[in-house]
């Protein structure tokens, strides 16, 4: 049994779109029953259980989308029936829809747009109905025996227009033939192509190593803020990443230059991409020599001090490579976690406030 693999989902268009029709469970009905205990005739019948519902999950399986394209509708679990005693009717079962991290969806019924951030996350999309009343409700000092009980409710129904949009852990960035590619078929055996000329990369390409996910994110030039070479495209899809590793080549004649200009093109689309964590990685480290990378080394320091030299011919490089992108996993992981728990604690508190309304009601 292998327990951990580098795979790959290699997308040679960047978005993957399909359309999801689904409807969330049906409630259970109520029902009337009455005490079997002797000189009493007292109502209890119990609630219908609450129906299924759609909801939206999160996961790290880039190619999630494609298990739907056979798929023409979706159900969630009906609700059972109410029971005798009071007794509620089970809850139907939910439908998870697994979705990869990066799915924006957006309901084409109502236009409410959803969008998944991190592996875990749970987003209902189309609530099940809620389960009919027992004849217990209707019990008062009138009426000793009601025989009236109501039924569940339909659950809602919704048709998603789901599509994959670019979003990675590491997101590698850099001049054009810098590495990039090298790097991420050195990592996750990815297969991107790799050329000794300008624009090898036209379309982003995805590889996962070990869990964690990374873009060789298309060769940036001076002035693709303002759509030079291949343009702002690809300027937009490193929003979507968390990390980024810069790559420099230590084959460049001004590669302080080259990594202030990339920066600049950077800040030139959104200041806010200045902000995200990342570390510089000198490439072709194996083609200059010890006191050269040295010296190189103390230039990019000033300008960012998360400096690690590369060479992917290089098996302790690599190695260290290797062990800084655990360490990112190790904090993505952490910060995950933390989403999940706020978004579990926020499910509760809804979840409460449904039950209170649901008392007043009764």
């Amino acid at each position: 049994m292998v327990t951990c693999v580098n795979f790959l989902f290699c997308i040679c268009m960047l978005i993957d779109e399909i359309v999801i029709h689904a409807s969330a469970g049906r409630g259970g009905d109520g029902v009337v029953r009455f005490s079997g205990t002797m000189k009493t005739n007292g109502p209890t019948g119990g609630d219908g259980g609450r129906g299924g519902n759609i909801i939206l999950l999160g996961v790290a399986d880039l190619g999630a989308l494609r298990s739907f394209r056979n798929k023409k509708h979706l159900v969630a679990g009906d609700g059972g029936v109410g029971k005798q005693n009071t007794k509620k009717g089970h809850d139907g079962k939910d439908f998870f829809i697994r979705v990869p991290v990066g799915t924006v969806a957006k309901n084409t019924i109502n236009g409410n747009v959803y969008e998944v951030l991190f592996p875990g996350q749970q987003i209902v999309v189309a609530k099940g109905g809620n389960g009919g009343l027992g004849n217990f409700h209707f019990r008062s000092s009138r009426v000793t025996t009601p025989k009236k009980a109501t039924p569940g409710k339909e659950g809602e129904k919704v048709v998603l227009q789901a599509e994959l949009k670019l979003i990675a852990d590491i997101g590698l960035i850099g001049y054009p033939n810098v590495g990039k590619s090298s790097l991420i078929n050195e990592l996750t055996q990815a297969s991107s192509k790799v050329g000794n000329y300008r624009f090898t990369t036209l379309e982003p390409h995805l590889g996962v190593h070990y869990g964690t996910i990374l873009a060789d994110i298309p060769g940036l030039i001076e002035g693709a803020s303002e759509g030079k070479g291949l343009g702002y495209k690809f300027l937009r899809h490193i929003e979507r990443t968390r990390v980024l590793f810069h790559l420099v080549s230590a084959t460049s004649e001004h590669p302080v230059d080259d990594y202030e200009k990339v920066r600049r093109e950077l800040g030139s689309y959104n200041q806010t991409l200045l902000e995200k964590s990342e570390w510089i990685l000198l490439s072709r480290a194996d083609e200059k020599t010890p006191q050269e990378i040295r010296k190189i080394v103390r230039a990019l320091k000033k300008k960012n001090p998360h400096v690690l030299v590369c060479s992917i011919l290089d098996e302790e490089n690599m190695k260290e490579v290797r062990t800084l992108i655990a360490r990112i996993a190790k904090e993505i992981a952490s910060f995950y976690e933390e989403q999940k728990r706020q978004q579990e604690e926020k499910q509760k508190e809804e979840l409460q406030k449904e039950e209170d309304a649901q008392e007043k009601k009764e």
